[in-house]
């Protein structure tokens, strides 16, 4: 809802109704302001799960807090330490992030909701991390879901898979009646690359970016081509360097830029 409200606001501007476009402002800002201050919790060190019928907080440490990263509803403090413990042991099995850490009282990592990992649920929160320029831990997660995808069958990323410990010279345990494949799983592959490579679009200007572009290291290079934004389209190849990325524009066809910012 919040995020909806910031890019419906977004779409009033562009219609040219700018009245429209400050309220729809004023109310997400009212609604982070309010989410704050009822999920909040100290205790656990990251938003609540959920509320009670009685507006009680059930203090359960999720995944779901991560989607807070992904919409950007998190105050920047709140942002680092839930992707701090969203990557302890207890959380992060070393294929990804379970949906709930080991040690609660339902987790189970055959769950299908208390224990397992999702790719979906692991990419948008990867993109979460890097929106709050923490690249590094969303390499960590791209990294292991990267190392599932190499005992999976055609490298084909599964609905889910069991949240168990990472084992030498094992691979994920499989879940019996996963999807496989399924869509948004099969997403989350390039969703993570574009959570990593920061790269967004400004189809007003006209402009590709890439901001803190990252790659992780099982990728020296990168080539996409036939990038399109609008009329225009770029093939590029990305080039991983041990403190940054090179981007050269190998061909470029309409009116359009491409920029990279730290």
């Amino acid at each position: 809802m919040y995020d909806a409200k910031l890019q419906a606001a977004r779409l009033a501007r562009l219609l040219d109704q700018p009245d429209l476009a400050m309220q729809l402002e004023e109310a997400a800002a009212m609604l982070k302001k309010h989410f704050n201050e009822a999920f909040w919790c100290e205790d656990i060190g990251m938003y609540a799960l959920a509320l009670d019928g009685r507006k009680q907080q059930c203090a359960v440490p999720s995944s779901n807090a991560g989607h807070t990263l992904w919409s950007g509803i998190a105050t920047p403090e709140r942002a680092t330490r839930i992707a701090t413990r969203l990557l302890d042991e207890d959380f992060f099995c070393g294929w990804g992030i379970r949906t709930i850490p080991a040690g609660e009282s339902r987790y189970n990592p055959m769950a299908y909701h208390n224990g397992s990992v999702w790719p979906h649920d692991n990419a948008l929160i990867a993109a979460g991390m890097a929106r709050y320029g923490m690249t590094d831990k969303a390499m960590q997660v791209f990294n292991g879901l990267r190392e599932v995808s190499l005992y999976m069958d055609q490298h084909r990323m599964p609905e889910l898979f069991c949240g168990f410990e990472k084992r030498p010279d094992e691979g994920p345990t499989l879940y019996p009646v996963a999807c496989s494949p399924q869509a948004w799983a099969a997403a989350s592959v390039f969703y993570l690359l574009q959570a990593c490579l920061g790269l967004c679009f400004d189809p007003q200007r006209p402009e590709i970016q890439f901001k803190n572009p990252q790659l992780p290291p099982f990728l020296d290079t990168v080539e996409v081509r036939d990038l399109k934004l609008g009329n225009a389209t770029v093939d590029l190849m990305l080039q991983r360097y041990p403190n940054n990325v090179g981007i050269h524009l190998v061909r470029k066809s309409g009116d359009i830029r491409v920029v990279s910012s730290a």
